[in-house]
């Protein structure tokens, strides 16, 4: 049986990736750097929004995935789903944007942490027998 809830979100999730990826790899392009930031602000700043999305997403879309498999109904893997998507938006966007406190970047972690809270409680109470 397919997975078509979290294969969206985790189509949606993997070209924001790309989009993220592509960014990095045209900075290290314009600088001319291989390996590390080359001490270009920018560039750091890139690499840092694109491992921070990495650092999260995966655990998320794992998550969606199993709770998924357990029969969870849609609308509840659609919340997840869409949190962690728009969180993870929300998130590159802000920290793209600027180092310090942002709108995005509280949006994006709050939506995120959120999602894997739920996601967390929602596996834990399905292995224990719900």
């Amino acid at each position: 049986m397919a997975s078509q809830i979290t294969l969206l979100y985790a189509g949606l999730a993997t070209l924001l990736l790309l989009v993220l990826s592509i960014h990095v790899i045209r900075l290290r392009w314009r600088y001319l750097v291989g390996l590390g930031d080359g001490g270009q602000p920018v560039l750091a700043r890139a690499i840092r929004v694109h491992a921070n999305f990495v650092e999260y997403t995966p655990i998320g879309l794992i998550l969606l995935f199993l709770i998924e498999r357990a029969g969870y109904a849609s609308w509840v893997l659609h919340a997840l789903g869409a949190a962690l998507v728009v969180g993870r938006l929300a998130h590159a966007w802000g920290l793209a944007r600027d180092d310090g406190p942002s709108i995005g970047r509280a949006l994006g972690f709050t939506l995120t942490f959120g999602m894997l809270l739920a996601g967390a409680l929602l596996a834990l109470y399905s292995a224990l027998g719900r």
